[in-house]
């Protein structure tokens, strides 16, 4: 029988670039919700031995909490296959939770989300495979690809030297979750499987539908796990940040109000600044040291360029001098074309880079990811440092 286009497409889904399936036993990292069910039965049905992973972060509602085990429970019983939860709490909060709180002590914006998927789930999931012995991959229902090195012979990309394995972008641009998995390493990259990477969300709810998965109608989490769970992120920096009242300035001088505390806010701001001006003001900056709050008009908030720190470079090596690069500041923004320029310390080491925007750009926020692509290719991404 000939292969129809969508079998061809979902057979690629599970090839994972050409790596090797002689040992198809796989865990699959479970959250309850739609994405991550689908992931598990759609490599049940290719013939992986799959076995499923939950991680316990947080007591309480959320996808990633009790009504998460128990749907993660319920499908694997569906699809008759071992279920295993990990009590992953303790690294949760002293990974994440701590990590969150501490940023937003410092006035910048954090990415839980980057923080969590390097040192807890990817981490976990990878471990507890490797301790398992006989499993030798591990899957997510992340919207991302990962290629071999040989993917880019068909690009001219002179002066980047690739690692074996390459991440990209989801094939649904609308919902590529590549972003997020800056930080993965090749160690974990190897290993790893993208069921989903292929695929375009209206068809996962289809295959779903199809596979008469119990989570098929799940509504979709909009929110990290820390809003779920608290109920928004400002009651998560009121349990976790004392208040500590300061200024609100207009960066021209002017006291326009005070604050409970610079976690409250992140540059680019408008809503909820509690202050009066004829016009519209943003947040421009944050003072840490000062405890105030710059504000200004739009027009202030532009950047030409930004020091990017703690960079992890996924698919290429470190870069030894200034690369052309798409960057992309925040998970709904659009790339943007960029030069980064190596920045050597006294030691004539390289220990951040400078991004110099083509345009300027809105908003460039301290703690956020700049992430960096080729094309579909992700490069490699690091922590956005207060813009010059």
């Amino acid at each position: 029988m000939l292969k129809t286009q969508k079998d061809k497409k979902l057979e690629n889904c599970f090839s994972n670039n050409n790596k090797s399936k002689k040992k198809k036993n796989i865990i699959v990292g479970l959250s309850g919700g739609v994405d991550s069910s689908l992931s598990a039965a759609l490599l049940v049905e290719s013939g992986w031995n799959v076995e499923g992973l939950t991680l316990w972060l947080m007591k309480g509602q959320g996808s990633c909490c009790s009504e998460g085990l128990v749907d993660a429970a319920g499908l694997c019983e569906d699809l008759g296959i071992n279920h295993k939860i990990i009590d992953a709490r303790e690294i949760f909060e002293s990974e994440v939770i701590k990590n969150t709180t501490e940023s937003y002590k410092k006035g910048l914006t954090p990415l839980p989300c980057s923080i969590c998927n390097k040192n807890v789930k990817f981490e976990e999931m990878l471990n507890y495979a490797i301790n398992k012995k006989d499993f030798t991959h591990i899957a997510t229902g992340h919207y991302a690809r990962i290629k071999k090195s040989s993917y880019v012979e068909k690009f001219d990309y002179k002066g980047l030297k690739f690692k074996e394995f390459l991440l990209l972008r989801g094939a649904d641009k609308n919902k590529d979750q590549s972003y997020f998995l800056y930080c993965l390493t090749q160690e974990v990259l190897s290993r790893l499987e993208f069921p989903l990477g292929e695929m375009k969300k209206e068809e996962t709810r289809k295959e779903a539908l199809r596979l008469g998965l119990r989570t098929a109608q799940k509504p979709e989490s909009q929110d990290l796990c820390l809003v779920e769970h608290y109920g928004s992120m400002q009651r998560f920096i009121d349990k976790h940040i004392e208040p500590k009242e300061g200024e609100i300035l207009h960066v021209k001088g002017e006291v326009l109000g005070t604050h409970q505390g610079i976690q409250h806010f992140t540059v680019g701001q408008r809503k909820g600044l509690g202050i009066a001006w004829p016009e519209p003001l943003y947040v421009e900056s944050l003072d840490r040291e000062k405890n105030v709050v710059y504000v200004a008009d739009k027009s202030d908030l532009f950047k030409k360029e930004a020091i990017i720190n703690k960079i992890n470079w996924v698919s290429i090596e470190e870069p030894k001098q200034e690369i052309e690069v798409e960057a992309q500041i925040r998970y709904q923004s659009h790339p943007v074309k960029g030069t980064l320029i190596p920045l050597k310390n006294s030691n004539n080491l390289t220990k951040s880079f400078k991004l110099i925007f083509e345009e300027s750009q809105s908003s460039v926020t301290p703690g956020q990811a700049a992430v960096f692509y080729k094309k579909e290719i992700l490069l490699g991404g690091g922590l956005i440092n207060f813009p010059k």
